[in-house]
């Protein structure tokens, strides 16, 4: 099933404010932006939800985390990419960033943890063990942090499932983080 990669005068008329508005952002419309413009309302949620997510009291570097981790989990080839670009132009440790493409144990022990609590709420479908919650307490993050990752969840079950559904290929800026899952 082939879907279309719109732009703003493809775009059905509600999904344009915000094809323009993130094709202003980024300097080009990313694959996803224009798959999902197929859905206005699809589009809108993730919009929405993401800048939400965006507004948490987790620091960029804890949602990018949370991010690569779920996105690895699910196998979203496009976050991945797009996501290893963000960390490395933020100057986050190479080896951070190989360790999440890997989903690998990370050096940093509060890193770790959000990783370890970001696979506990996405393998127990939001249901987490006293004892992991009580670690992510224990690592200095707060039970809005954990309803934060739920959010993230949300979030992010759009964009995954629908870049997976779209097949939404890899844009340009993107190429050098290419990631294929092992399996």
């Amino acid at each position: 099933m082939t879907f279309t990669r719109h732009d703003v005068s493809s775009a059905p008329e509600q999904s344009r404010p915000i094809v323009e508005n993130t094709t202003k952002g980024f300097g080009f419309l990313p694959a996803p932006v224009a798959m999902m413009a197929e859905s206005p309302e699809l589009l809108e949620a993730f919009m929405t939800g993401n800048g939400l997510f965006n507004k948490t009291s987790l620091s960029q570097l804890e949602r990018e985390v949370f991010i690569l981790t779920m996105a690895t989990t699910v196998e979203c080839h496009y976050c991945v990419a797009m996501h290893s670009s963000i960390l490395t132009r933020s100057k986050a440790d190479p080896s951070l960033i190989e360790a999440l493409r890997a989903r690998k144990s990370l050096d940093d022990p509060k890193l770790e943890t959000m990783r370890v609590f970001t696979l506990a709420v996405m393998e127990g479908h939001g249901h987490v063990q006293p004892e992991t919650m009580e670690a992510f307490l224990a690592a200095g993050y707060t039970r809005r942090n954990a309803l934060e990752v739920v959010l993230g969840l949300g979030v992010y079950t759009i964009s995954t499932y629908a870049n997976r559904m779209t097949e939404a290929p890899v844009d340009e800026p993107f190429k050098a983080f290419e990631w294929q899952a092992e399996h």
